[in-house]
């Protein structure tokens, strides 16, 4: 009962100094014990676990964290409206991966929207007073001010999905290049003659390159790559009936679609059906992403898979190990801290 009692003196959670004079030992000991430091012998160790145990003492991390100059929290910046970023599963997806990694840490996940300059002025002044640890950026378009800022301001960050080849921060991508060739592949091997495609907003590096993917593998078969063919949409569902629209507009005879996001081809299936189109009879559809849209569409949808979750996760350590390294980012290279992850074709019936 005796630890109890000492538990409340004052009324307040216990304190370090009651830790040390439990335990027997100065106030120091206690603090290097508490973070892990070899120099302390175990009989001491052992003195002052037991004494933590028995005061339930608790230890104060923001206050460790004042400390050592960190918050102990890391924010999630979405430069996107919040209703994109719960309509596609590529952003739930991430945040999964995220949060997994993250989980097994101390620091916590601040979730932040930068959709319009309002938010982004807000988002600018909140780093500037350095309230988080680092950063970790998501589809992030060429023009974005926030990768610039966070270098001025020295603020750890990663970026999922490069700006462009010449990306200067950390970053974790898939290689959108290869998985939009291995569709357009699979797509030429099933016989299909014309192949058009419905591709990202031309602002985010990686639909470019899914773009380059497309006109790739369409070269490396001997076709001539028709531009009429490329229709940009923008990610959304609604975008995909548009480029769908358009699509049959110029180009009838079409008998294959590469969407550049499984949202995408959602919304040109419907424009499909409503014109009398078959799928896959009349026109093969392929998506990007695999995400549970792709499995539950009708038929199902041929998609290329992206290691989301995965990428989250790297971008985790990638940052973790950002933060840790106190070097001026300016003296160091970007080798081993920009990835590039696998991505694999998934076929199903609707090719």
């Amino acid at each position: 009962m005796a630890a109890h009692g000492a538990r409340n003196r004052g009324g307040g959670r216990p304190t370090l100094e009651e830790v040390a004079a439990r335990a027997g030992v100065g106030r120091g000991t206690v603090s290097r014990v508490i973070n892990g430091s070899p120099r302390v012998s175990d009989a001491t160790r052992a003195a002052v676990e037991a004494a933590v145990a028995e005061l339930g003492y608790v230890p104060n991390t923001a206050a460790r964290a004042l400390a050592a100059n960190r918050t102990d929290a890391i924010a999630l910046v979405v430069p996107e409206p919040e209703t994109r970023f719960f309509a596609e599963p590529y952003f739930s997806d991430m945040l999964r991966g995220v949060g997994a990694q993250l989980a097994e840490t101390e620091m916590q996940l601040l979730l932040i929207f930068a959709g319009n300059d309002r938010e982004r002025q807000r988002l600018a002044q909140y780093l500037a007073a350095h309230r988080v640890d680092g950063v970790l950026l998501v589809s992030v378009h060429a023009d974005d001010p926030l990768p610039d800022l966070l270098s001025q301001l020295e603020i750890p960050a990663v970026i999922s999905g490069r700006r462009s080849a010449r990306e200067t921060l950390p970053s974790v991508d898939s290689d959108n290049f290869a998985g939009a060739y291995a569709a357009v592949e699979h797509l030429l091997g099933r016989g299909r003659r014309v192949i058009a495609t419905i591709a990202g907003r031309l602002d985010v590096y990686g639909a470019q390159r899914r773009v380059d993917g497309y006109r790739a593998a369409l070269e490396a078969a001997g076709r001539e790559v028709d531009e009429r063919l490329v229709v940009p949409g923008d990610f959304t569902e609604e975008g995909g009936r548009r480029a769908m629209t358009e699509l049959l507009e110029r180009s009838p005879e079409l008998d294959a679609v590469f969407a550049g996001s499984d949202v995408m081809a959602a919304g040109a299936r419907q424009v499909l059906r409503e014109r009398g189109r078959r799928i896959p009879e009349d026109v093969a559809l392929v998506g990007y992403d695999d995400s549970a849209i792709a499995r539950h569409m009708d038929p199902p949808l041929t998609s290329v898979r992206q290691p989301i979750e995965e990428m989250g996760r790297a971008m985790i350590d990638l940052l973790l190990a950002e933060i840790a390294d106190r070097r001026p980012a300016a003296s160091r290279t970007l080798d081993g801290r920009q990835l590039v992850l696998p991505n694999e074709l998934v076929e199903r019936a609707s090719s």
